[in-house]
């Protein structure tokens, strides 16, 4: 069976030479006669794979020498509450920007922390467009200022990342991450589920300033706390072994690209051709403000519930698999995260343009 074109929004489609490279050690890793699963985590083997995998990520994303990189577990979902148990060390205040289903996850589990203010929200319109934010807006007492940079349910994005003066960012980057350049520095600390841009589910990527290390309360379990896998090099108890080492070619693989300035413009050509098509067609449509449009999450909508179930399955017929947009939101969605490649969106807007003119009813939009 040929490799379809996975367009799901994770978990999503890895590189093919990733792929093939780890199905070439998967029985024999760098000669050990193990597996990478079966190697020791505290083996010469893995040492290497966790430290080459840091090493060459922190190229990547040109990350400060005072910020620490941590490979957990418990996907972005536990940082909704990592992230309040371990930054609610002053105030216990925070300011959250309200974009979106995952955003309303991290509000909620915030609460149970300390005091929540939502500074600005685009749930008037549907979470098609994301807020203003100007320093005006941010408590000065907060102890950080919480945003998620990507909507992969929504198909919007931060194109502009706000200033926060003294008050640390935190950013919620999963599916944007390695897709573009960010100023980590601007940061107080990134996080990311692996599942879309960084390698298999099972994984959870942190980038924290070290200032922001240690203030966790005594209360806080020592495996939720920041301080217990900076000190442990991500080794206080076995990792995800084979997520960390997934992530490794990967981050290998996006430097051999040319790194996340070639990356970025690859996004970008696949973006636009999708958009121009929408644009154009007169049966499918974004319902995204245009400004704030995602570059790795594309959601679009026919005219009908059922056009949109018969795209869906003559798509899927076709090789072109799990378009189905989020229960929340119904329509169609295409992500189309660093592994999928130019031809894969050349395949679908193809696919779009025949199934238009085969279903037209001639109406406009």
């Amino acid at each position: 069976m040929t490799r379809v074109y996975n367009f799901s929004a994770g978990p999503s489609m890895l590189p093919l030479e990733v792929l093939e490279k780890a199905q070439s050690e998967l029985t024999n890793y760098a000669g050990s006669g193990m597996s990478v699963m079966e190697l020791s985590h505290r083996s010469k083997w893995f040492t290497d794979i966790i430290e080459t995998a840091e090493a060459v990520l922190r190229k990547l994303m040109n990350i400060p020498d005072n910020y620490k990189v941590l490979f957990i577990q418990g996907g972005a979902s536990q940082q909704f509450a990592m992230v309040p148990m371990n930054l609610f060390g002053g105030s216990k205040k925070a300011d959250y920007v309200n974009t979106g289903s995952w955003s309303k996850k991290a509000i909620k589990e915030a609460k149970k922390y300390g005091e929540v203010r939502v500074i600005a929200s685009s749930e008037d319109k549907n979470f098609s467009y994301i807020p203003e934010i100007t320093a005006d807006m941010i408590d000065p007492e907060a102890d950080y200022v919480h945003i998620t940079t990507n909507n992969t349910i929504e198909g919007t994005v931060f194109n502009k990342i706000p200033d926060t003066g003294n008050v640390p960012l935190v950013a919620d980057m999963s599916s944007n991450i390695l897709s573009e350049e960010f100023d980590v520095s601007k940061f107080g600390l990134i996080y990311a589920g692996a599942q879309k841009n960084i390698g298999p589910a099972g994984l959870t990527l942190v980038i924290i300033r070290d200032d922001l290390i240690g203030k966790a309360g005594e209360s806080v379990p020592v495996m939720l706390d920041y301080k217990t896998h900076s000190e442990s090099g991500s080794l206080y108890n076995t990792p995800p072994t084979f997520g960390i080492y997934m992530a490794k070619l990967v981050f290998e693989w996006l430097k051999e690209l040319g790194g996340i300035v070639a990356m970025e413009k690859i996004n970008r050509e696949k973006a636009g051709l999708l958009y121009d098509f929408l644009e154009e067609s007169s049966m499918f449509s974004s319902p995204v403000q245009k400004e704030d449009r995602s570059l790795m999450n594309i959601p679009f909508v026919s005219p009908s519930d059922e056009l949109d179930a018969l795209f869906v399955k003559e798509a899927k017929a076709a090789g072109l698999e799990t378009l189905k947009g989020h229960r929340s939101v119904g329509g169609m969605r295409a992500s189309v995260y660093n592994a999928m490649p130019v031809d894969g969106v050349k395949a679908l807007v193809a696919f779009m343009k025949e199934f238009e003119q085969t279903h037209s009813t001639g109406e406009g939009k």
